[in-house]
């Protein structure tokens, strides 16, 4: 087997992330993997210090003749039992137009759907969503809101649709141990952009001046957006309690160094990547629970969940997370066997085998 993934992203979103541990993963066993990027000096560094071969196409968008042509030329060449791996339906729509140039009909083409949007009812979309061998969703909610497009029926057939958790590439063989030195950390991981709930982060962190507590906060963003950011925490007279990282290529450092993490979203997570590092650590979390993180993380056994967008109740479960070390060893243990039980890279390589096979 080979699998082609092609990454059209120019940031460190969701999908590269997810891409790259498939990569690895998939690498580490055996499988011969190839990625096509757009020539994003950022992500192609993710994939050449994983040792995953690189080549580059334009990657431009819909109709984007040059880049199925240069796929096109690759797909007569590789052998049978390829698997082309998209994450944006114009990139789906450029691998079948190659595989249709190709002549190669045994190439499957398979898309992951990242978002919780709802499906785009057009003719051309209707054509990719018919012509794609598989579609992964990365929650039950992103499958959910997805079908929402349609009220009756649809124009694909629909057991091409599966719910498949992302998952690291590896899996750890016992959870991180608590560091008994410094200040309890919390950690927030991940892109620093609206909708994350950063914001109501900052203004919550009020309830923990009474706990020797910091947050640090590791991850990067426009510019001009981290600013504010910044502005906001010094207004509300919290900035030294803050601890800005901007690398996030190695969260196992991070994790090492915190006792909960948090994933305060506003916007309605499809999966919520960081939360595969905090169980995998087995470190409990402070979510909001207006998204996908709902479909693995329980209040009180993994977690302590809030409603978004308000600062009065997750300001109170930092402060329980912070000041009662009985309840993060034991959220911490229930973090460890949801990951150890639903989310390990064996559950996630098993579930996408016999999807290829």
């Amino acid at each position: 087997m080979k699998i082609i993934e092609i990454v059209s992203a120019s940031t460190r979103d969701d999908s590269v992330r997810y891409a790259l541990n498939l990569a690895k993963g998939f690498a580490s066993g055996g499988v011969e993997m190839l990625v096509f990027t757009r020539d994003a000096s950022n992500v192609d560094s993710l994939f050449r210090s994983a040792g995953i071969p690189l080549r580059h196409a334009p990657l431009r968008g819909y109709f984007d003749f040059p880049s199925a042509w240069v796929l096109s030329r690759t797909l007569k060449n590789e052998p049978r039992g390829t698997v082309i791996h998209v994450h944006r339906y114009r990139d789906a729509f450029t691998a079948l137009l190659a595989r249709k140039v190709s002549g190669r009909k045994d190439i499957r083409v398979i898309h992951t759907r990242h978002k919780t949007r709802r499906g785009y009812d057009s003719i051309l979309l209707r054509r990719v969503y018919r012509n794609l061998d598989a579609q992964i969703f990365v929650s039950q909610m992103a499958r959910d809101r997805f079908l929402s497009a349609w009220k009756s029926e649809y124009p694909f057939p629909p057991d091409r649709l599966h719910v498949i958790f992302p998952t690291l590439d590896s899996d750890p063989a016992a959870p991180l141990p608590f560091t008994q030195k410094g200040p309890v950390t919390a950690l927030y991981l991940g892109e620093l952009a609206p909708g994350k709930g950063i914001e109501i982060l900052i203004d919550a962190l009020y309830r923990l001046r009474e706990t020797r507590s910091r947050l640090r906060i590791c991850g990067s963003g426009n510019p001009d957006y981290v600013d504010s950011l910044r502005r906001r925490a010094q207004a509300r007279n919290v900035m030294e309690m803050i601890d800005w990282k901007k690398d996030d290529s190695d969260p196992w450092i991070h994790l090492k160094e915190c006792h909960f993490g948090v994933m305060p979203s506003v916007s309605p997570e499809s999966f919520g990547w960081p939360s595969l590092y905090f169980l995998a650590a087995g470190r409990p979390m402070v979510a909001t629970n207006n998204g996908a993180q709902t479909e693995y993380l329980r209040h009180e056994y993994n977690s302590l969940l809030v409603p978004p967008a308000n600062a009065a109740p997750l300001g109170e479960a930092l402060h329980r997370m912070a000041s009662e070390a009985e309840l993060r060893e034991k959220l911490g243990r229930g973090a460890f066997k949801t990951h150890s039980e639903r989310l390990t890279w064996l559950h996630g390589r098993r579930a996408i085998l016999r999807l290829l096979s």
